[in-house]
């Protein structure tokens, strides 16, 4: 008796805090839905976790950003639409310099929806949840992948390495948005709240939606 008087106090305290919150949710929420939905990541999975696959991944992660392949785009949709197109290209591209380095392995590429999580990069944090990608497999892509954000062109090389363009970032990212992919600790919280919100919201859609296809079948 106890112990669900103090579980049914524990939630009465959520539900509490999250009724006296429920603005900064939604506008936080409403936020990360806008900075996910105007990211195009970039996400390159290596044939295995050998350091020979591994030293070939950061290869075509060079090769595909050096291209500038996205050079021009002026919003998301655009950078999908171009990426989308250019396929071919970049699987070739790809290819191309696996052969230079002796790699004879096939690749493909794909845009496609993928769930990430929680991702650090130099000293931004991209949320976790679902975003758009640039998805390239090279051989069985059974190997650890590697990931950045193609657009905005956050990830620019720099000789060896990839860097990141802090202009950029400034430049598409409004002032709400770099707060959160500066300072992820202050939303993590009111973020996996609105998440919980808009699963359960989906999930009874889904719900209706199957009932109503069964009515229409009885009828």
């Amino acid at each position: 008796m106890r112990k669900h008087l103090e579980s049914v106090l524990t939630m009465g305290m959520i539900i509490a805090i999250i009724i006296s919150n429920a603005g900064k949710i939604i506008n936080d929420g409403l936020a990360l839905d806008k900075l996910r939905s105007s990211v195009l990541r970039l996400h390159i999975l290596a044939n295995s976790d050998s350091d020979y696959d591994q030293k070939m991944k950061l290869k075509v992660r060079d090769a595909i950003l050096e291209s500038g392949i996205l050079r021009g785009a002026s919003d998301m949709e655009e950078a999908e639409r171009i990426a989308e197109s250019r396929l071919e290209d970049i699987e070739m591209l790809a290819e191309i310099t696996l052969e230079d380095n002796g790699c004879y392995l096939p690749v493909h590429a794909s845009i496609e929806d993928h769930v990430f999580d929680e991702r650090e990069y130099e000293d931004i944090t991209m949320p976790s949840g679902n975003y758009r990608a640039l998805r390239i497999e090279i051989g069985k892509a059974g190997g650890h992948n590697w990931w950045c954000v193609m657009y905005p062109p956050l990830c620019i090389p720099a000789a060896c390495e990839v860097a990141e363009d802090k202009e950029t970032e400034k430049e598409f990212f409004d002032d709400k948005e770099m707060d959160i992919l500066e300072k992820p600790q202050k939303y993590r919280v009111r973020f996996a709240i609105w998440d919980k919100i808009k699963e359960i919201k989906q999930a009874k859609k889904n719900k209706q939606e199957k009932q109503d296809d069964t009515a229409d079948y009885c009828a």
